[in-house]
C-alpha cells in the first residue's frame, strides 16, 4: 500500500532532461499541470525525478485500481497529503462510503488547503496514472477542490488520456501547464546520451535512425538499448532489429493491444497495413461501420493512434511495424486482401498515389497500372514531382502483368530513361492491344472513329507516349498523327480528369513543338510551344514549361536573336528552380542556348563552362535503381538537344581555331548506338544538316581548301536564313563573290531574322565592297553591321570577318560605333570631371576574366547588390563573392567602383 504514496525510484540508466524539468518547474506557480502521453512515454519517471529534486515534500498518489469510486479515491488522496506532511487535520474527516464523498468534506479540505500555512508554501499533489479514474464525478470534485484551494494547492496529473477536468477554462485563464507526447519524445542528442548510459558508444547516425523509427518513444528507446547491450554487435542490432520479435513488441502488445476489446484489436491489426487511414477506409478493411468512434477513442486514450487532422489517423510507426508482424501470425495471408481493399477504396476516393502503393503491395499490378493510366497520370512519370517514386514502384512490376495498361507503363518508364530499344517496342505492343481487332486503327486518322468504352484514357496516354517516342526518334509526321488522335480523344475523356492533369496537354504540345523544331518548321513550333508557356502554371507543368522555353530560346538563337534567346533561356532556368524539382534544373537545352549566345559574343570561356554544365541533361539521367538493361547515354537523348550540343561545340571549336575537332563534334550528331530509325530520322532536320555542312566547309577553308569548301556549300539547305548567310560568307572567303551575292539577294524580304543574321549579312556585303575596291560601300555596310551588333554585343562576327576590318574601324564615324564594346580607342579615358588617376586603368589585366566573372562584372556595373547578382545568376551569394574576389585580383583593384571603372577602360563592359 505504501508504494501508492511513494515517489517511484529512477533506474540507474535514467536520463534527466533539463528542458522538461525546467518546464515542470512552472507547476509550482500554476494550479494545474498535465503530463499526458502514451504508455511508456516517460511520464512517471519525469515527474518523479522532478519531484525528488524539489527539496520539499510532495504528495504522491498512484492510481493502480481501475474505476476507483469517488469515496475511495478521496480517502487515498487525503492519506497521500498527510503522508507528505500537508496539514490536513482530523477534523476534515474521511469518506464514510467508498462510493461517494460528502460535499462538506471537500469544502473543509479546500478551506484547510487555502489556509495561511499552505498559502505560504502550497501543497504539491501528484496523481499518477490518472487515466484509471473514469468517474466523471471524481473529476468534477477534483476541479472544485483545486479552484477553492486557491494558491494553496498545485496539482500535477500524469495520464495516458486527457483528464475530464475542464481544461479549456484553465487554458483560457493561463492556469495550465501542459507536457504532451511531442515534448516527451527524445531528441537525437538525448537518445545518444541514453544509449551512453546503457554502456553503448555508437555513431550519431545510429541514434538518429533509432529516434526516427521509434519517434523518440522513451520505453522503445530504453528497451532497444537493453537488448542491444546484450547483442554481440549493438550497432547492427539497432539498425536491423525486427520489431515484431523484440521486447518492444512484448511491451506494446501487452500494454496497448491486448487490453483492447477483440473488435478493436482486429481493427488495429487490419489498419496496420496502411500509412494513414480514416473511418471510411477502416470500415472498408474491417466490414464494420463504427470505426470513427473507435479511432477517436484510441487517439483520446493515447493508444499509439495519432490524429493527423480532418479525420485522418496513423499508427505510431513502431507500433504499426509490430502489428503487421502480429497480423501475419494471427491471420496469415490476409495482408494482400487488405491491400487490395484499400487500393480500391483509395482509388474511388481520389487518392491515386496511395491506391497505387497498395495495389502494388497486393501484387495486383493490372489494377495499379490500370489506375495510373485510367487517371491519365502517366505524364507524372515525366514531370519531376512523382517521377522517381512512380519509377521505383513500377520497376517491381513482373513480366507476368499483362494487358494494355502494364505495357503502357513499361513503355513510359523506358522512354523516360531514354531507352530507344525497349520503349518504342513496348509502346507498339500496347498500341496493338488497344487496337484489338481494328488493326492499326490508332494512327489511321481517316478510319479512326471516336472511341467508346473504357479505352479512352488508355488511348490518350498511348497518344502522349507516341508523341514522345516520335520526338526521341525525330519523326515529325508520327507526332502530328498522334496529336490529332489525342485531339479526337479529349472530348471522350471526362473534363475533370483533364483538368486534374494539365501536364498531359503541356507534355503533348512540348513534344510536338520539339518535332516541328527538329523538322525546321520554326514558326509552327513556336505556336505550340508558346501555348505551353501560356498554359496552366504550377509545379505539375513546370518541366514542360521549362522545356518549351528552352526550345523557344533555341528558335530565337537560330533566327539570330541572341538577346531574346538569352532571356528565354534564363526564364527556363528559373522555371523549375522555384519548385525545387528533383535534379538540377536547367542542365539541358537552355544552357546550350546560352553557350551559343556566349560564342556570338566571343565569350569563349563562358561558352565552354556552359557546355560542361549541360553535359548530362536532367531529362536523360538514368535511374541507378532501375533493372539491368541498356543504360541511358551520357549525351542528350532528345535529337534537338543533341544537335544543339553538336552545333554549339563545333562553333566553339572553330572559334578556338580547332577545325578538325569541330568536324568530329559535328559528326557526333549521329550517335553510333542509335537505332536505324533514329539515324534515318536525323536526315529530316534541315537546319542540322545545314550546320553540319557549314562546319565541314569552315574546316576545309581553315585547311586552305577553298574549292572543296565551295563544293561542300552546294549541299547547304537554304530555307534557313542564318545558314544561307553563313554560306554566303564562306563563298566569299572561297573567292566566289557572285555566289555570295546571289545567296544574300535571295534573302530579301525575310522579316523574322534578327541581328545575329543581319549583322553577318551586312559584313559579307562590306567585305564584298572592300574586295571590289569600293571603300564607301564597305564602310556603309560595316556601319549597318555595327549598329545591329552594338546592342547585342555581337563580337564574334567581326572577329570572323578578318583583319581587313581593322583599318576601317579606325575611321570616323565607325570608330564611335565600335567604341565601348568592340574596340579600344582614344576615347577610352576615365569619366570626365575628375583628375586622371595614378593607376593605369587601361593596363591589360593580369589574367583573362572568365565568362562567369564577366557576368558578375556586368551586373556590378548596374549597381546590383551581391544578393541581387546571386539571384539573377541562380547561384549562391558565396559563389558571387568568390567571383568578385577573382575580378578584383585580375583587375588589380580593391573596390567595386574601381573594378567597374577599369573594366570600362578595358572595354570589358
Amino acid at each position: 500500500m505504501r508504494t501508492r504514496y511513494a515517489i517511484p525510484p529512477r533506474p540507474v540508466t535514467f536520463l534527466r532532461r533539463e528542458r522538461l524539468t525546467r518546464h515542470l518547474d512552472s507547476a509550482l506557480t500554476t494550479p494545474l499541470t498535465i503530463v499526458n502521453g502514451a504508455a511508456g512515454a516517460g511520464k512517471t519517471l519525469l515527474v518523479a525525478d522532478w519531484a525528488a529534486g524539489l527539496g520539499r515534500p510532495v504528495a504522491w498518489f498512484t492510481t493502480e485500481a481501475e474505476d476507483l469510486p469517488p469515496g475511495l479515491f478521496w480517502a487515498y488522496v487525503l492519506q497521500a497529503l498527510r503522508a507528505a506532511g500537508v496539514p490536513v487535520p482530523a477534523a476534515v474527516g474521511s469518506p464514510a462510503d467508498p462510493g461517494r464523498v460528502d460535499e462538506a468534506l471537500l469544502n473543509r479540505l479546500a478551506a484547510e488547503l487555502s489556509g495561511p500555512m499552505t498559502a505560504r508554501r502550497p501543497a504539491v499533489l501528484v496523481l499518477d496514472e490518472f487515466d484509471r479514474v473514469a468517474a466523471p464525478d471524481t473529476a468534477t470534485q477534483l476541479d472544485f477542490v483545486l479552484r477553492h484551494a486557491g494558491p494553496g494547492l498545485r496539482l500535477v496529473v500524469a495520464s495516458r488520456t486527457e483528464p475530464l477536468l475542464p481544461l479549456h477554462r484553465y487554458r483560457a485563464a493561463g492556469e495550465l501547464v501542459e507536457i504532451r507526447d511531442a515534448e516527451l519524445a527524445f531528441t537525437a542528442r538525448e537518445a545518444g546520451e541514453l544509449l551512453g548510459r546503457h554502456g553503448l558508444s555508437l555513431p550519431a547516425a545510429v541514434a538518429d535512425a533509432l529516434v526516427d523509427r521509434t519517434r523518440g518513444w522513451a520505453a522503445g528507446l530504453r528497451l532497444c538499448a537493453l537488448a542491444a547491450r546484450e547483442s554481440p554487435d549493438p550497432e547492427t542490432y539497432l539498425k536491423e532489429f525486427e520489431a515484431g520479435q523484440s521486447t518492444v513488441a512484448d511491451f506494446l502488445l501487452a500494454e496497448v493491444l491486448d487490453i483492447q476489446p477483440p473488435g478493436t484489436q482486429d481493427l488495429l491489426l487490419r489498419v496496420s497495413v496502411l500509412e494513414r487511414f480514416c473511418p471510411g477506409l477502416a470500415n472498408a478493411l474491417t466490414g464494420r461501420s463504427d470505426a470513427g468512434a473507435v479511432l477517436a477513442s484510441l487517439h483520446h486514450r493515447n493508444a499509439f493512434v495519432q490524429h493527423l487532422g480532418h479525420s485522418w489517423y496513423r499508427l505510431h510507426p513502431l507500433f504499426g511495424e509490430i502489428l503487421r508482424a502480429h497480423l501475419e501470425v494471427r491471420r496469415p495471408g490476409l495482408a494482400p486482401e487488405l491491400h487490395r481493399r484499400a487500393a480500391r477504396w483509395l482509388k474511388d476516393a481520389g487518392f491515386l498515389p496511395e491506391a497505387l502503393v497498395h495495389g502494388a503491395a497486393a501484387g495486383d499490378w493490372e489494377f495499379a497500372a490500370g489506375a495510373l493510366v485510367g487517371d491519365l497520370a502517366v505524364g507524372q512519370l515525366f514531370t519531376g514531382l512523382r517521377s522517381a517514386g512512380l519509377g521505383d514502384l513500377f520497376s517491381r512490376m513482373p513480366s507476368g502483368a499483362t494487358g494494355p495498361a502494364p505495357e503502357l507503363v513499361r513503355a513510359a518508364r523506358d522512354l523516360a530513361r531514354g531507352d530507344l530499344e525497349r520503349g518504342p517496342a513496348r509502346l507498339e505492343r500496347a498500341g496493338k492491344l488497344l487496337a484489338g481487332d481494328t488493326g492499326d486503327v490508332l494512327l489511321d486518322q481517316e478510319g479512326c472513329e471516336s472511341p467508346e468504352g473504357d479505352r479512352e484514357a488508355a488511348l490518350l496516354c498511348w497518344a502522349l507516349l507516341e508523341v514522345f517516342a516520335a520526338r526521341l526518334t525525330g519523326a515529325p509526321a508520327r507526332a502530328e498523327r498522334a496529336v490529332r488522335l489525342a485531339g479526337k480523344l479529349r472530348g471522350a475523356v471526362p473534363a475533370e480528369l483533364l483538368d486534374r492533369h494539365p501536364e498531359l496537354t503541356a507534355l503533348l504540345l512540348a513534344h510536338l513543338g520539339s518535332t516541328r523544331l527538329w523538322a525546321g518548321r520554326f514558326e509552327e513550333a513556336r505556336t505550340v510551344l508558346t501555348a505551353v508557356v501560356a498554359g496552366s502554371g504550377g509545379a505539375s507543368t513546370a518541366l514542360p514549361r521549362e522545356d518549351a522555353l528552352a526550345q523557344l530560346a533555341l528558335i530565337d538563337q537560330l533566327n539570330g536573336w541572341p538577346g531574346r534567346a538569352e532571356h528565354k533561356a534564363s526564364q527556363a532556368l528559373a522555371e523549375t528552380a522555384r519548385y525545387s524539382l528533383p535534379g538540377p534544373p536547367g542542365t539541358g537545352l537552355e544552357r546550350l542556348v546560352l553557350a551559343a549566345v556566349a560564342v556570338d559574343r566571343d565569350e569563349l570561356d563562358r561558352a565552354r563552362e556552359l557546355l560542361d554544365e549541360a553535359a548530362t541533361p536532367a531529362h536523360a539521367a538514368h535511374d541507378p535503381r532501375a533493372p539491368a538493361g541498356p543504360r541511358a547515354p551520357a549525351e542528350p537523348v532528345d535529337p534537338v538537344a543533341r544537335a544543339a550540343r553538336a552545333v554549339v561545340t563545333a562553333r566553339l571549336l572553330l572559334a578556338r581555331g580547332e577545325p578538325h575537332a569541330a568536324l568530329r563534334a559535328a559528326a557526333g550528331t549521329t550517335r553510333p548506338d542509335a537505332t536505324a530509325a533514329l539515324a534515318a530520322a536525323e536526315a529530316s532536320s534541315p537546319w542540322l544538316r545545314a550546320h553540319a555542312v557549314l562546319v565541314t566547309a569552315a574546316a576545309q577553308l581553315a585547311g586552305g581548301r577553298p574549292d572543296a569548301a565551295a563544293e561542300t556549300l552546294r549541299e547547304v539547305p537554304l530555307d534557313q536564313p542564318a545558314c544561307a548567310v553563313e554560306a554566303a560568307r564562306m563563298q566569299l572567303a572561297a573567292g566566289r563573290p557572285g555566289a555570295a551575292a546571289d545567296l544574300l539577294d535571295a534573302l530579301r524580304g525575310t522579316d523574322r531574322t534578327g541581328p545575329g543574321v543581319t549583322v553577318r549579312a551586312a559584313l559579307v556585303r562590306a567585305r564584298s565592297g572592300h574586295l571590289a575596291g569600293d571603300p564607301a560601300t564597305a564602310r556603309r555596310w560595316l556601319a549597318v553591321a555595327l549598329r545591329g551588333a552594338r546592342h547585342e554585343h555581337l563580337r564574334r562576327p567581326f572577329v570572323e570577318a578578318g583583319p581587313w576590318i581593322g583599318p576601317l574601324l579606325d575611321t570616323d564615324p565607325l570608330r564611335g560605333l565600335a567604341a565601348g564594346w568592340l574596340v579600344t580607342g582614344s576615347a577610352d579615358v576615365p569619366p570626365p570631371g575628375g583628375r586622371e588617376p595614378v593607376h593605369d586603368w587601361r593596363k591589360e589585366p593580369v589574367e583573362e576574366l572568365s565568362g562567369r566573372e564577366r557576368d558578375v562584372l556586368r551586373r556590378l556595373a548596374r549597381m546590383m547588390t551581391t544578393e541581387e547578382i546571386a539571384a539573377d545568376l541562380y547561384v549562391s551569394v558565396n559563389t558571387v563573392k568568390t567571383h568578385l574576389r577573382n575580378v578584383y585580383r585580375k583587375l588589380e583593384v580593391n573596390r567595386r567602383a574601381d573594378a567597374v571603372r577599369r573594366a570600362r577602360a578595358l572595354r570589358l563592359l
